[in-house]
């Protein structure tokens, strides 16, 4: 399956494309950007890859950072709040709390969101914690 990936890097650095090789037990993945290139991603460079809509997205939307008790998707899933080593904190959807490997996937409260999912790097986050 041919995923649209934005991938931040925890130096700043933002590589937007499509991917087919992503796998969290492995040290990289590639990215072909829309100009045709490929790029290695290293995972430990990441700060999140994340699984988008749209590469364009929208920075002006606000997500909501509650869960809906309607949304399927909450039911089992634990609340977590991230903070990343930038100072920006994520309000995200896990299975496993606490994550117990490298990599972890996590899903947006919102269920509109742009972003589908995300693959954190759990060496650039700082905290973390479950809301109850």
């Amino acid at each position: 399956m041919n995923n649209q990936v934005v991938a931040r890097y925890k130096d700043g650095r933002i590589v937007k494309g499509t991917s087919l090789d992503i796998d969290p037990a492995r040290p990289s993945c590639h990215v072909r950007t829309p100009d045709g290139k490929t790029a290695e991603v290293q995972l430990k460079d990441l700060k999140a890859l994340f699984f988008v809509r749209s590469l364009t997205g929208d920075s002006a939307r606000d997500e909501n950072r509650t869960p809906n008790p309607e949304d399927l998707r909450s039911r089992g899933s634990k609340l977590l709040t991230m903070t990343f080593e930038d100072g920006e904190v994520m309000v995200a959807l896990t299975n496993r709390y606490p994550p117990n490997r490298p990599f972890f996937f996590v899903l947006p409260v919102d269920p509109k969101s742009n972003n589908i999912r995300m693959l954190v790097n759990h060496d650039a986050v700082v905290s973390m914690e479950a809301v109850e």
